[in-house]
């Protein structure tokens, strides 16, 4: 089977997709789009414009399937394998409640001030940084970063005894505000430890090669023993 992911590289929600490929071990082609200049093929793939965009050809066809929360759960149904949620039903709660707290409150509160000014406004032509922003998005991320604090200090991951959905969400959304070292992990012993071994894995190496035109990571980004 043929399988192509479309991403953006510095997009949690395409690393996402590309850890939880990893770890199912699944084969693909990763297709890095590049923005604003692919926004029209990107919208070609999908009406909403937002990456990631799965496809995989089939003997009835091609299957596009489009957007994080939607892959991941595809990945779940088809390929159960290897798979990335507890079998228990409350612990499969906890999963998801963690993946909306990253989808939502953490991408209001923190992506939204500190990947915007960052990545989005020079790629948009908007101008430096806001530095009033910048310092609100690191306030919000420490008040987050105290609540994985209590989790990670209890658990042994994020939703409990075992690497789930949950840790790559976390991990995909704070793996790009590392790539600028934006994530205070000294002041977070515990949150530090738990990303360590994120880092570790296999499926986390492609997101340590990374690189951005323009904008280089810090030299820790990469580097296990940070």
């Amino acid at each position: 089977m043929k399988r192509i992911l479309y991403h953006w590289p510095l997009d949690p929600s395409s690393r996402e997709v590309r850890l939880a490929l990893a770890e199912k071990r699944l084969s693909f082609s990763a297709c890095r789009l590049e923005l604003p200049s692919d926004t029209k093929k990107l919208s070609q793939l999908n009406p909403s414009g937002r990456t990631p965009v799965l496809t995989e050809e089939q003997p009835g066809g091609t299957h596009i399937i489009c957007e994080s929360r939607a892959i991941l759960e595809y990945l779940e149904e088809t390929r159960p394998a290897v798979s990335l949620l507890p079998s228990d039903p409350i612990d499969r709660a906890e999963v998801r409640r963690l993946m909306s707290w990253f989808s939502d409150k953490f991408q209001a509160e923190v992506l939204g001030y500190l990947l915007f000014e960052r990545l989005e406004k020079p790629l948009l032509g908007l101008g430096s940084p806001d530095a009033a922003a910048m310092r609100e998005g690191k306030r919000y991320l420490r008040a987050h970063l105290a609540v994985l604090e209590e989790l990670t200090q209890e658990r042994n991951w994020l939703a409990g005894d075992n690497f789930s959905l949950a840790d790559i969400s976390a991990a995909a959304a704070l793996s790009c505000l590392d790539y600028f070292g934006d994530v205070p992990f000294a002041q977070f012993e515990h949150v530090k430890s738990w990303y360590v071994r994120l880092k570790s894995r296999p499926s986390f190496r492609p997101l340590l090669s990374d690189s951005f035109p323009g904008i280089t990571p810090i030299a820790d980004y990469a580097n296990l023993d940070f």
